[in-house]
Parts: C-alpha cells; structure tokens; sequence
C-alpha cells in the first residue's frame, strides 16, 4: 500500500465518514495531511454539536490550524468525501490550504465546481490545485444509503 497517494488518504477520509454515520450524522469525512502525515481528521458533527458550522472540513481545518499553529495551511492537503460546499470553499480559501481532494461531487451545492468554484476563483486572494473523484462511487454510496435510509425508501 502507498500510504502517500490520495487514495490511501481518502480511505482516512471514508473512516471519518463512517464515525458520522454512526452518529446518525451526514456521512461525510475529512483529514488534513502535511508532510505526508495527517495532522487532523473529522466528520460532520452539526446534529450533535446543535451548530450549523460543524462540517467536517471545518473542524478538520480548525484541528489543522492547532496542529501547525498557524491559521495558514499553505503546505497543507485536505481530503474530504464529498465536494465541499460554499461555507467550506470559503474557509479552506482563507486557510490557504495547498491542495483539496474530494471524492463526490456535488452538483447542487458544491463549492469547488459544482454550483460555484471558490476555490479557484481568481479574484480572490488565494487559488487551491482541486482533485476530484478519488473513490467516488464508495463515497457517494454512503450518501445515497444514508439519505435513502432517511427517506424509508
């Protein structure tokens, strides 16, 4: 196994994501990686947090920030199993993370080219390489089970 390629970071991603899932939460998952380590890991906690702000890559980045201690993570990665959404693009934007790797995207509302593409927007102050999907249908299999489960379908 190469414990440097991203799928091997975004298997971390999907472990995170099955934590949310046992916390009836929306299954998705994040970790931050520099220098080949991860240095944070997370999954969505809004239902359990009461907080709206509790994604998985912003807790992910909040935990990156402690680790390095500093608010910018320009030689940081983060991997999350679903394209980030606008709060998110914002956010990973401003902690001027190097490079972002998502599994699924999100047509609807994504953040990084599905609705909108924030994080290569050239009029702001700071651009991020994207990937996208490394184990897509793995990651959006947990979304479409988790949602179909709600629904009673």
């Amino acid at each position: 196994m190469d414990f440097s390629s991203d799928e091997y970071f975004m298997r971390e991603a999907l472990r995170q994501a099955r934590h949310a899932l046992a916390a009836d939460e929306v299954p998705i998952g994040a970790v931050v990686v520099r220098e080949g380590q991860i240095i944070s890991r997370a999954w969505n906690q809004v239902e359990m947090l009461k907080d709206a702000t509790a994604h998985a890559e912003m807790l992910a980045i909040t935990q990156a920030e402690a680790a390095v201690g500093d608010w910018r993570l320009t030689d940081c990665d983060l991997y999350v199993t679903k394209e980030p959404c606008p709060m998110c693009a914002g956010a990973i934007v401003h902690a001027r993370l190097r490079r972002v790797v998502f599994g699924c995207p999100d047509p609807k509302c994504g953040g990084a080219g599905g609705l909108v593409n924030l994080l290569q927007m050239p009029e702001l102050n700071h651009r991020c390489d994207t990937t996208s999907g490394i184990l897509a249908d793995e990651c959006a299999g947990m979304l479409k089970d988790f949602f179909r489960a709600r629904r009673g379908v």
